[in-house]
């Protein structure tokens, strides 16, 4: 179906449209209160288009839509589903899976707070996420200084009480006497509304229960509660006071630079600054500071549980209205989305956007000194190595294995100095088991020939693209990870591997590319092209780049090569048994207790055992042997 028949089938409703490559993937994640009329857009005039933008229509292929009964319903949906797919049009969050949070397991009998490295719908109340490691443990350590919470995994292992409970930081919940519930759950209450910076209801409560504690003449319990409350009001003093009344806002602004934007968020509780946060964005590059914003605050706020009363951002939101919807939805009450334009408030917006622009400076600056440092590397390589051209992408193969079994090899490539982990390859050996040059032969044959075979469909999509009237750029998205080729290329071993993978490369066509083997015994460098061997000198930053990169070759394999050993060691000739997979496999072993107790059973016995039928049983009879009936 073509892209006008396409265009007329959307409805006039609102909902989420994704459109796709000739390669069936997604590249872009929009909303539209109209599909049709939003959609269209895109296809009718590309005067008002951005030069991205217009590449991007120049590869769209095929429209997918999903329709909402309400906008709002619509923006949710595509937030999670850039999340999925991470479109590459799309302006995202940065490695947001690696921001740790804090988590309160509210549904366990004695809650606790630990540090969680993702976000997951199991009852619990999770804060962050935390950019800084180090700002997280330091509110983890204040949090555990300030409520007594359990700290252990198991409370039965500890019926005398665990050393936090000796030293006054547990109530002591794994104590068989344990008569404490209620201020157990009052402390579970009270870390939750600290964490998320309501610390005068906090003090108020406290006060109040330390009055109640002295008029029943409980003055161990008052002099508790105020040593508590004191603690909370030392640590409360050191925040900044930037807004008179008492008041719960987040304050948000940006600043860029290149393709990306510096997302700095404030977090005001009760008028006190108790914390920021630092977020990149990417895929910035000519998205308005409006698109920024509102990108950041879906992405952000359907991470985390708590949404402030007021939102005061920086630019004015496209959709602001269907944001603060959300927004509200999420938070179960109204949630101002307001751009100040004077007083206070826009003065604390630009006090966050100067400090969003201060840290895009120096992390722009940190990136000009590691990009002279790294380049400088690189030339000295060069160098060295007499390479014709600066070494930008390197790549190395590593072959591991254990006496021959499960021979594996690895392909790690640097770019720039630095790893790039999403071109990273492992190779399971299919040839000679035995043979670490024909094995290395084999590896950087697959890694090659995949290459070209990828280079050859870019070309077939650029002609295809110019002949149905798209971008000639689009074509290079028919390509894989493979059809970029190396600058230069380390084999690690010595001049045998090196003989076999040189040969192979003669053989398809790739000789051309500068080709080293790293002996690992003393650090020495081979070519076909030199007679002696290469040393570079010691400590050189050079070489110290060389070995890096061939110890990152060797982690890699050596991980690939674990996990194939341990799959092996685990493997059972159930496994071997068509349609038995890990669930029945687990019935079964759990129904008999063993390989020989099912090899012992009739065919009927073991078709007693839920999901296996006569059929199944008969297979795994023949395949463990024993008696049919």
């Amino acid at each position: 179906m073509g892209l006008e028949e396409q265009l007329r089938l959307l409805p006039d409703r609102p909902g989420c449209y994704l459109f796709k490559d000739a390669s069936g993937r997604i590249i872009y994640v929009g909303k539209a209160r109209n599909l049709k009329n939003r959609v269209r857009q895109y296809f009718q005039s590309s005067r008002n288009l951005t030069a991205k933008v217009l590449a991007m229509v120049g590869q769209i292929v095929e429209i997918e839509h999903i329709v909402t009964d309400t906008e709002t319903e619509a923006l949710v949906l595509e937030s999670n589903l850039i999340k999925k797919h991470k479109p590459k049009y799309n302006i995202r969050l940065r490695d947001d899976k690696h921001y740790p949070y804090l988590r309160l397991t509210l549904t366990e009998q004695w809650p606790r707070l630990v540090v969680a490295r993702s976000m997951k719908k199991d009852g619990s109340r999770y804060f962050g996420p935390y950019t800084s490691s180090q700002a997280m443990w330091e509110t983890m350590k204040l949090a555990r200084r300030l409520f007594p919470l359990r700290t252990c995994n198991d409370p039965s292992r500890y019926p005398r009480g665990c050393l936090q409970y000796h030293i006054g930081r547990c109530l002591g919940p794994c104590l068989p006497d344990f008569d404490r519930h209620r201020e157990y759950a009052e402390a579970v209450r009270d870390l939750q509304a600290f964490l998320e910076g309501r610390t005068q209801e906090v003090l108020e409560r406290l006060r109040a229960r330390m009055e109640q504690a002295a008029e029943r003449l409980e003055f161990e319990r008052a002099a508790e509660l105020r040593d508590q409350i004191r603690a909370i009001e030392k640590v409360t003093e050191k925040q900044k006071i930037i807004a008179h009344t008492m008041v719960d806002l987040d304050v948000i602004a940006y600043a860029r630079l290149y393709d990306e934007a510096g997302v700095q968020v404030f977090f005001v509780r009760q008028g006190k600054l108790v914390g920021r946060d630092q977020f990149l964005m990417s895929g910035a590059d000519e998205m308005t500071g409006g698109e920024i914003l509102a990108a950041f605050i879906q992405q952000h706020y359907s991470q985390t549980d708590f949404v402030p009363k007021e939102i005061l951002v920086s630019e004015d939101l496209p959709d602001a209205d269907v944001i603060a919807e959300w927004l509200s939805a999420k938070r179960g009450s109204r949630v101002a989305l307001r751009c100040p334009k004077r007083g206070e408030k826009r003065a604390l917006v630009e006090m966050v956007a100067q400090n969003a622009q201060e840290a895009m400076t120096e992390r722009r600056q940190q990136r000009e000194l590691e990009l002279a440092a790294t380049e400088g590397v690189l030339r000295e390589l060069q160098a060295y190595l007499d390479l014709p051209r600066l070494p930008h992408r390197i790549e190395c193969f590593d072959v591991s294995h254990v006496q021959g079994a499960e021979v594996v090899a690895s392909m790690v490539v640097f770019e720039g100095g630095r790893p790039k982990k999403s071109d990273y390859r492992r190779f399971k050996m299919k040839v000679d088991q035995n043979n670490d040059f024909a094995n290395m032969a084999e590896a950087v044959g697959r890694r090659f020939r995949r290459g070209l075979a990828e280079r050859a469909a870019q070309v077939e999509g650029r002609v295809r693209d110019l002949e149905e009237g798209r971008v000639a750029e689009g074509g290079a998205e028919y390509g894989g990870k493979f059809a970029d080729f190396p600058d230069l290329l380390i084999i690690d071993g010595g001049k045998g591997q090196l003989s076999y993978a040189r040969a192979v490369m003669r053989e398809l066509g790739v000789d051309h590319i500068p080709t080293f083997g790293l002996a690992k015994e003393n650090e020495l460098l081979c070519t076909e092209d030199r007679p002696d061997w290469i040393e570079l000198p010691r400590g050189s930053q050079a070489l110290f780049l060389l070995q890096r990169i061939r110890d990152e070759a060797h982690r890699f394999a050596i991980t690939y090569h674990r996990k194939l050993h341990r799959r092996a060691s685990t493997h059972s000739r159930l496994d071997d048994v068509p349609g038995i997979g890990p669930k029945r496999k687990k019935a079964l072993l759990q129904h008999f207790g063993s390989l020989k107790a099912i090899r012992e059973a009739s065919v009927e016995e073991v078709a007693q055992v839920p999901g296996i039928t006569l059929e199944l049983a008969e297979r795994v009879k023949e395949a463990l042997g024993g008696p049919m009936r």
